[in-house]
């Protein structure tokens, strides 16, 4: 298995980045096109992104430093739903909040199709969190 990180500095208090990382409206104003999510631990979470069912739980919530959840693909035998981890860690610096993105426990052939969509996705979250308007989303995931 394998892992994809990231960071992004935001200009925003890390209690408003957190709340689009948590909520149903926060999370597909910068990601995905549906979600329910139940931000507690052992709670669902389900988002729709460019056609993808990503299934998982939460496994922590520490509002507003961390939130991990388990991360799949409904229907995908090369990473079900639960098969791996995404962490946010927020740390609040001079004037906002330095994002660490942790995709764990990937498998090989998926690191750069999930790499392609966080590079495309973290942007719109400093978009989001700033109060601007990403945009229509037109990504879809390589093939």
């Amino acid at each position: 298995m394998a892992d994809y990180q990231a960071s992004i500095d935001i200009d925003a208090p890390p209690e408003a980045v957190f709340e689009f990382l948590v909520t149903d409206r926060g999370l597909t104003a910068w990601m995905g096109q549906w979600a329910a999510l139940d931000a507690r631990v052992d709670g669902a979470f389900a988002v729709n992104i460019a056609g993808y069912a990503i299934r998982g739980r939460f496994l922590e919530v520490d509002r507003p430093r961390r939130v991990t959840m388990s991360w799949g693909v409904a229907g995908n035998d090369e990473l079900p739903p639960e098969a791996s981890t995404v962490c946010f860690e927020l740390t609040a610096i001079d004037g906002g909040t330095r994002v660490d993105l942790l995709h764990a426990g990937l498998p090989p052939i998926s690191v750069d199709g999930h790499a392609d969509g966080w590079a495309h996705f973290l942007p719109r979250l400093r978009v989001v969190a700033t109060r601007g308007v990403p945009g229509i989303d037109h990504w879809t995931p390589r093939p």
